[in-house]
């Protein structure tokens, strides 16, 4: 049975819902995170994007390339609110319903249980309830895939949709840029430009072993896509696979014990996290942004689970060490977990700890 899957996103997610709780800035452009000379996008409302402001931009660069942009702090609280009223409403829809942030989602409605015409018709629903329920737009892509579905949420975007059928996805695939293709990079697109790929037509024309000889196990999924092919189902409830804080510092980190306190703060916070849900991990990642944007990250998994905050301090400070001595001032320093499981009792975390 051909699958019928609606990817649904959320137009400028934060700084909509800002706009909506603050009238005075609608039609305006705004820019949710922090004004200072190291604070970072997070979101852009789409007047801002007219002027090149986009997420993870400096904002300096932002309020440069925009004179008028108005910042305003994140309010995650209240995003994650509006969240859980969005997944309510596709509760309704599908017991399929994959997310991947709080503001976008698949859904697999195969099944029709709203006994609706079609899968355009539920997602044009689908986007009704929300504007209604929330007073927020949100995009749909309508697909047979996962793949083209996310490409076509992006098609109409703001407060559209998109429908590519099983007759229209290879024709629409051999037109499309690579770079274009979710999941690659500009990184990717620029190497596959190099091979002279610049369109799905490109890529499908390469044989699976070329693919494989240049890009290890992508090269199977490149060849697949390129042809339409992807049979990822929508998985409910999929297990997160990593947690992380990272923070801007307002001056550069230019001493060795700056930065070790900078990292056991970073951990500290991902330890809270691990504490409320019962969760740790054998992997510890640190990331480091240089003061010149030069970043590097250092990572080391070991045979079981962390034990406690002191040994994720322990592993932390070990990896940022081997950057030391410094050569330029630290802006940004991060700590991530991946390899996340359950929580092991309390013996056999300590006895990971000892090996």
């Amino acid at each position: 049975m051909t699958r019928k899957i609606i990817h649904i996103d959320m137009d400028a997610f934060f700084a909509s819902v800002e706009q909506r709780d603050r009238p005075e800035l609608r039609g305006c452009p705004v820019a949710v995170g922090g004004s200072s000379a190291r604070g970072v996008v997070a979101a852009a409302s789409y007047e801002a994007r007219r002027f090149g402001v986009r997420s993870a931009m400096p904002s300096v660069t932002a309020a440069r390339r925009c004179p008028d942009l108005v910042f305003v702090p994140p309010r995650f609280d209240v995003y994650r609110a509006v969240s859980r009223q969005i997944r309510a409403i596709f509760a309704e829809y599908s017991e399929l319903v994959e997310p991947l942030s709080l503001d976008e989602a698949y859904l697999d409605v195969s099944a029709n249980r709203r006994q609706l015409p079609s899968a355009t018709a539920t997602a044009q629903e689908i986007r009704a309830r929300i504007l209604a329920e929330t007073g927020l737009t949100a995009s749909a892509g309508i697909s047979y895939n996962k793949f083209l579905a996310k490409i076509a949420s992006d098609q109409n975007k703001p407060n559209g949709q998109c429908v590519i059928t099983p007759a229209q996805g290879a024709a629409f695939i051999a037109a499309l840029p690579v770079a274009k293709f979710h999941g690659i990079g500009p990184r990717t697109a620029e190497k596959l430009n190099q091979l002279g790929i610049f369109t799905g037509a490109d890529l499908r024309d390469k044989d699976m072993d070329w693919l494989q000889q240049r890009f290890g196990k992508s090269g199977a999924w490149y060849h697949a896509i390129s042809r339409g092919i992807d049979e990822r189902a929508v998985t409910p409830d999929r297990p997160r696979k990593s947690s992380g804080s990272e923070t801007t510092y307002f001056n550069d980190l230019v001493t060795n014990g700056a930065v070790e306190d900078g990292v056991r703060a970073m951990a500290d916070e991902v330890w809270d996290w691990c504490e409320r849900t019962r969760s740790t991990a054998r992997t510890v990642t640190v990331k480091v942004k240089y003061a010149d944007f030069q970043q590097i990250t250092r990572s080391r998994t070991i045979a079981g689970p962390i034990a406690d905050r002191a040994h994720l301090h322990v592993l932390g400070v070990e990896l940022v060490r081997s950057i030391f001595p410094l050569a330029k001032g630290v802006r940004l320093l991060g700590v991530t977990l991946s390899n996340l499981e359950d929580a092991a009792a309390p013996a056999d975390r300590q006895l990971a700890f000892v090996l």
